[in-house]
């Protein structure tokens, strides 16, 4: 073999030990990198990232990445910019058993991202809403279908000092809440907005069984 040869091997190997050094070394970095990030709203009790080849972690890319945390507390700005930072995963699955969302107490809660869509579901009890409302504001389930959520609510809510049906749902990726009825359809409460998540649908449900009345919440988006 000659020098030139010699050389080109020589560089072929310093290539291949650097990516093997990669795929052993790099995704615990970001998992350590992720772990840092969510740990500053609760405890992470695990990470994990895989990217194949490990080196696309070097441009915030990667194949998968599943988070278990527990008594999360975020704002909705806060977990909008998270998601945003976890863009370059083409895969997540996020859990967490309770977390606090704005005001909102959840629990058994699920974030999943498969490319730019993102869905998740929580549960949360009924005195957990009535402590995020307004003090003097209740609500009530009535209906929820066609990625929106119908509900009954009193005390106040959009000015009115009486019951009010309203709905609340997606509008140009917003979440927003309006009320029923020909007077009151120009109104409208925006509960959620921000640049790069879009709000495609919502739902709720009323968990049945014994113990706690609760409600099971989900929502369909995606990263713009």
């Amino acid at each position: 073999m000659g020098t030139a040869g010699r050389i080109a091997a020589g560089l072929a190997g310093a290539v291949a030990l650097v990516l093997v050094l990669a795929q052993v070394f790099l995704p615990g970095i970001a998992a350590s990198r992720i772990s840092s990030r969510v740990g500053r709203y609760g405890t992470v009790e695990s990470v994990r990232v895989t990217a194949w080849p490990a080196v696309k972690l070097l441009w915030g890319h990667a194949d998968s990445v599943r988070v278990r945390a527990h008594n999360l507390r975020l704002s909705p700005a806060q977990t909008a910019k998270l998601l945003w930072e976890a863009r370059g995963a083409a895969s997540i699955e996020m859990t967490a058993p309770t977390a606090q969302e704005g005001s909102l107490g959840l629990s058994g809660v699920s974030l999943r991202k498969r490319g730019d869509v993102l869905t998740a579901e929580a549960q949360t009890t009924v005195a957990d809403v009535q402590a995020a409302l307004p003090p003097g504001v209740t609500v009530q389930l009535l209906a929820s279908s066609g990625g929106k959520v119908e509900v009954r609510a009193s005390g106040g809510l959009f000015g009115v000092g009486a019951s009010v049906d309203a709905v609340a749902g997606a509008s140009e990726g917003k979440l927003v809440a309006h009320p029923l009825g020909f007077l009151l359809e120009g109104l409208q409460l925006t509960l959620f907005s921000d640049a790069h998540v879009y709000v495609e649908a919502v739902g709720a449900s009323a968990l049945a069984g014994e113990g706690t009345p609760s409600y099971r919440l989900t929502m369909r988006a995606s990263l713009h």
